[in-house]
């Protein structure tokens, strides 16, 4: 199971700890953290990941893996720069989205393009009846445990087994 976890490079110190916690309770829940792979909440979500055992995907956005952040597991550069985005939020069978990074927001918009069901923890506020005709729902959670409840319930729904 694959999560995509997305966040500012830039993130302040209680993005960073909620992402931080999210990584861990997902890790030990089985999951897979898939984000962009560098500072931020990106290294905070892999740190967490780590610490609860669990594995760590970076989609980087040049061509040279050490880029990534010391959490991370799997380095895959792309050489796409900011159009990587797209990779990650595809690659997670669900999206969680923290703080208000305009990549953030990009890939919150990418996620609902896909179809991908999006989580947001203290992110961008976004217009309910846009959201309605775009037939697109987003998710808004207070807590970092209730975003990982959350995921791991849209996990089951789609994998019951």
């Amino acid at each position: 199971m694959l999560v995509a976890v997305c966040g500012p490079n830039e993130a302040t110190v209680e993005e960073s700890m909620a992402a931080e916690r999210l990584g861990e309770l997902l890790a030990r829940a089985g999951v897979t953290i898939v984000c962009g792979g560098r500072g931020g909440v990106m290294a905070a979500v892999c740190r967490g990941a780590k610490r609860g055992g669990g594995a760590t995907i970076g989609i980087l956005p040049g061509t040279n893996s050490h880029e990534a952040n010391e959490w991370v597991d799997y380095p895959i550069c792309t050489g796409l720069g900011e159009a990587r985005n797209a990779v990650v939020v595809a690659s997670g069978q669900v999206v969680i989205a923290i703080g208000g990074g305009l990549g953030t927001l990009s890939e919150i918009a990418l996620a609902l393009k896909l179809g991908r069901p999006v989580i947001t923890l203290h992110s961008w506020p976004l217009d309910p009846a846009l959201l309605e005709r775009a037939r697109a729902r987003v998710e808004e959670a207070t807590t970092p445990d209730e975003a990982a409840r959350r995921a791991l319930e849209l996990l089951r729904m789609a994998h019951p087994n």
